[in-house]
């Protein structure tokens, strides 16, 4: 059969399966990520790659492992694979869409509660013993969430959950904009569809869900915060790049927007000093959008299954490049 390198520790019964398929498979065993060059080097001669959404999938790599047939990432997002030139050397690409709509969304509304009513602040004070007692000025006054307006960047599977959990269980106003309509998010929620500028302007919580391209990178800077209100938040749990943190850090410093919730870093996995210094209405969260036991657990099993499939000659049920095959 083929031999297989997996990037990076996942569970064991998805490894089982591997060789249960008659595979041979190495593994990083542990949660380093793999020096480019190092991970260059490990899948020379290897027919199959399983990788992170931190692995570099470059023509480079693709070159070293010349004899790979797929590589099957474990993430739905794929910008950190060149599907293009993966496409040229009829590599097949695959990733783990659907499985982790509703956790993200779940973690989505976690951190936007979180941030609008100061929690990880609140919690804090109370560990280190600074509540003294009930009072109506508490140190920690936060904004309703209830009733207000969510702006949605990107009405996706995930977008679409978020909205989901905005208009049935807080009767939230929903505006959203993206590249098409969602029809039937507008009939069975009222969602309205409006530019990026209306949605920016009239919006209490803006919530991104867009995937990483070229147009959306930094698509969130200076002039979109001074276009928000004051009173705003922003909620990542999509990709870090879409949002310049320096223009962050100084729009939360100036009071143009309240506060933020990131889930996902510009340079993931630093986090910008100055964010990680502002502590009111800030919420930094180490991209645990999909981290529940049980998606993890699909997710490794759905790369899995694609890796299956597409050694054995088969089209994997989530390919990313159809004209690979």
């Amino acid at each position: 059969m083929s031999d297989i390198f997996v990037s990076r520790r996942i569970f064991d019964e998805a490894i089982e399966k591997l060789k249960a398929a008659g595979h041979t498979v190495e593994i990083n065993d542990t949660s380093r990520i793999l020096p480019v060059e190092e991970l260059r080097e490990k899948v020379a001669g290897k027919e199959g790659l399983v990788c992170l959404l931190n692995d570099e999938i470059d023509g480079a790599l693709l070159d070293a492992g010349s004899e790979l047939k797929v590589v099957s990432n474990v993430a739905v997002g794929y910008d950190n694979v060149d599907v293009e030139a993966a496409t040229e050397k009829d590599v097949l690409v695959t990733n783990t869409p659907g499985v982790l709509t509703d956790t993200t969304a779940d973690l989505t509304f976690a951190v936007l509660m979180s941030a609008a009513r100061r929690i990880p602040e609140a919690d804090g004070f109370s560990r280190a013993g600074k509540y003294e007692g009930w009072e109506l000025m508490q140190p920690h006054l936060g904004v309703d969430v209830y009733g207000k307006t969510l702006g949605i960047v990107g009405m996706g599977r995930i977008g679409t959950a978020v909205a989901e959990r905005a208009k049935r269980g807080f009767e939230m106003e929903v505006l959203y904009s993206d590249v098409a309509r969602n029809e039937k998010v507008e009939e069975e929620l009222g969602a309205e569809f409006v530019d990026f500028e209306a949605l920016l302007e009239e919006s209490d919580f803006v919530s991104i869900h867009t995937p990483l391209t070229e147009e959306t990178e930094g698509m969130f800077s200076t002039e979109e915060f001074e276009r928000m209100k004051e009173t705003a938040l922003l909620i990542n749990v999509a990709r870090g790049p879409i949002v310049d943190e320096d223009a962050l850090a100084g729009a939360l410093r100036d009071g143009q927007i309240r506060g933020a919730a990131l889930d996902v870093f510009e340079e993931e996995p630093q986090v910008h000093p100055e964010l990680a210094e502002i502590e009111e209405s800030v919420v930094l969260t180490p991209h645990i959008g999909s981290a529940s036991l049980d998606t993890r657990r699909k997710m490794a099993d759905m790369a899995v299954e694609n890796m299956i499939a597409g050694l054995k000659g088969e089209e994997p049920p989530n390919l990313i490049n159809k004209e690979a095959l």
